[in-house]
């Protein structure tokens, strides 16, 4: 065995750490043993993890110092020198008063060796993120992230530990807890300024900014969805790597723009005249239904069908049946008889799912966290959900019943992602249209497979689709991105709930459910809620520009848009905005991709000329359609 450097030094060591490969159909273990370390090399510290295979040692002493009353006894996990024993402390019960005192070594230690296929070593300061969270089985896992975007593997602890590594860490590196994710830590080095300000400096808010974290911290759905620009403007800067090169060229202007940077929010310079803008007019809601079906009950023109619903929404006595196969709960290509052979296996289905939590005992939900803390935000979420809705209001009202009843299940039916606040505001309209248990929850199934990523928690999907609608705003309207930018609103954090739970709370109930039908048709792209955002925006063009709004005043007016915008003249703005990007010779590649319009190629017929030439094909009428306004049909999306 090769011998340690002399400039190797130990600082932290935990056993019992294990990766899970998923490697089922190899010979390889699932589970791989190690040790997880906190090492210095040279000076410089670095986390690294090596199997135990790679070993051949026996597992480090780690000391701790313990506070019984007004004294401190050291207390140490392994049998060694110092401090006194204490058989019956466990450090991977990880008790708040566990403090790392300091490691010592009864043996040799070797670097952790660069080769091998599992072993990693991180040095702290390319550490950008750590998220704790815990697994089904109770035990917890970290998640780390390196300053490149790249994911290390999941390491788990499975017998505990967590919270004396982060302490362990945060002798080299400031570790802030995120505002949007308590189990995200934001990794700073100890003289970064990202941190330095606080609320009250900032005097962000009337009744104090120290509350309103510890709102935020106890109820992020009240404090996101009552008033989540209240904390964009504080948390924006420590959101952003501190090295990144968006934060590094607000600290020096001079810097020129990188065309290829990813971290931040793109800013497109590319002077393309975009030409008019069409005029749209609404259709009149898909009003027929039967004539669409063939004896046997087949749906047969389902685009047509869709392009109906695009145009001009669904007859609320249609909404039943129809909402059904927007949402996946019905193939467009089935018999009638084989809807009710569907019906029946996915109530038995469903009825399954429920027992299993309907059937657990007090006493085994006090042994799970998870299923305990699923309830708790479920029974406080529906409670004030759509109360101002007939079908919700009241004590003991059996809808709220049916709500509680179909979240659990879904719990069931997808425990990796179990209850997210705000999934609530996603089943009530389901609920309301079909008034029925079954059927509404697998429409939230169908209704969850588009928006499921926006409620996972590293929320990636949700800052992929703000750069997406960042990219289209500036090749619509440079000038508000830059009046925005200027006012330190360019990340468009104040749209967040908009694409979060699109526009839920936003327009009126009745709105909402024409909204999310035209949307579930999937024309004219899958992000045209993005373009419903953008067409939000411009309809407040004049009075963000004209006015003297600072970053506060301008996410204050957002705020208050709420039930005060008219729907129709949204969906006509957002279609015309598409219509007018899409006929552009030489839309920009990120705009085509953000649309659905880029495909990958070096021939000259996949060009952006020849792309514009065929969209303008698939339009076939679009100019046409836009000049005769009393045309319920307009364009034909392909």
């Amino acid at each position: 065995m090769e011998q340690p450097s002399q400039d190797y030094k130990l600082i932290f060591e935990k056993e019992g750490v294990y990766l899970h490969t998923n490697a089922k159909r190899s010979n390889q273990d699932t589970t791989i043993p190690g040790f997880i370390r906190i090492v210095e090399r040279g000076g410089l510290p670095a986390l690294e993890w090596s199997p135990l295979e790679d070993e051949g040692r026996s597992a480090p002493a780690v000391l701790y110092t313990k506070k019984v009353g007004d004294h401190l006894f050291a207390t140490q996990n392994n049998d060694g020198e110092g401090g006194e024993e204490d058989t019956k402390f466990d450090p991977g019960y990880e008790p708040d008063w566990a403090v790392i005192s300091t490691v010592k070594k009864d043996r040799e230690h070797v670097p952790v060796r660069d080769s091998g296929q599992w072993s990693f070593s991180l040095p702290l300061s390319e550490l950008y993120s750590l998220r704790r969270a815990r697994f089904s089985l109770g035990r917890n896992f970290l998640v780390l992230t390196s300053r490149g975007g790249h994911p290390l593997p999941a390491l788990h602890f499975h017998r505990g530990g967590t919270r004396e590594l982060l302490r362990a860490l945060q002798r080299y590196i400031i570790l802030d807890q995120s505002p949007v994710d308590g189990r995200l830590f934001l990794a700073y080095p100890h003289d970064s300024g990202a941190l330095s300000q606080s609320f009250d400096k900032l005097q962000l808010l009337d009744d104090g900014g120290s509350d309103l974290v510890s709102r935020f911290i106890q109820d992020p759905y009240a404090t996101t969805f009552g008033g989540f620009s209240k904390v964009t403007n504080f948390f924006k800067a420590a959101l952003k790597p501190p090295d990144s090169t968006i934060y590094s060229r607000t600290q020096d202007p001079s810097l020129p723009p990188q065309p290829d940077e990813e971290p931040g929010f793109e800013l497109i310079t590319c002077g393309v005249e975009l030409g008019p803008r069409p005029d749209i007019m609404r259709g009149q809601p898909l009003d027929k239904w039967e004539e669409f079906l063939d004896p046997e009950g087949r749906v047969q023109n389902p685009e047509r069908i869709k392009e109906l619903v695009f145009r001009g929404g669904i007859r609320p006595s249609l909404r039943k049946e129809v909402w059904k196969f927007l949402l996946g709960f019905y193939p467009w290509n089935s018999t009638t008889k084989e809807r009710e052979d569907i019906l029946r296996v996915k109530t038995d289905e469903y009825f399954r799912m429920k027992v299993q939590w309907k059937s657990v005992s007090e006493e085994q939900e006090m042994r799970n966290s998870l299923l305990r803390g699923y309830r708790s935000l479920i029974e406080r979420d529906v409670s004030r959900t759509d109360r101002h809705n007939t079908f919700f209001s009241g004590n003991d009202n059996p809808g709220l019943t049916l709500l509680h009843d179909v979240l659990m299940t879904y719990c069931m039916y997808n425990f990796d992602l179990g209850y997210v606040q705000g999934m609530s505001d996603l089943l009530s309209p389901l609920l309301f249209v079909t008034q029925n248990e079954v059927e509404s929850f697998w429409c939230l199934t169908g209704f969850m497979e588009l928006v499921h990523q926006n409620f996972e928690e590293s929320q990636e999907a949700m800052k992929q689709q703000l750069l997406q609608l960042s990219i289209l705003l500036k090749a619509l309207d440079p000038e508000l991105c830059d009046f925005l930018d200027s006012q330190d609103s360019g990340s468009l954090c104040f749209c967040f709930r908009w694409l979060l739970i699109w526009f839920k709370r936003e327009f009126s109930f009745e709105d909402i459910l024409v909204m999310w039908e035209v949307l579930w048709s999937r024309l004219p792209c899958d992000n045209f809620h993005l373009l419903i955002a953008c067409s939000i925006l411009e309809s407040q063009r004049g009075e963000l520009i004209g006015s003297d709004h600072d970053f506060n005043t301008i996410l204050k007016h957002i705020n208050e848009l709420t039930m005060k915008l008219d729907l129709q003249s949204i969906l006509c703005g957002a279609e015309a905005i598409y219509l007018q990007l899409i006929q552009c010779k030489e839309l920009p590649v990120k705009v085509q991709r953000v649309l659905g319009l880029y495909i990958p190629s070096t021939s000259e017929d996949d060009s952006p000329d020849s792309q514009a030439s065929e969209t303008q094909r698939l339009l076939g009428q679009s100019q046409a359609g836009a000049a005769s306004c009393d045309s319920a049909r307009g364009p034909t999306y392909p």
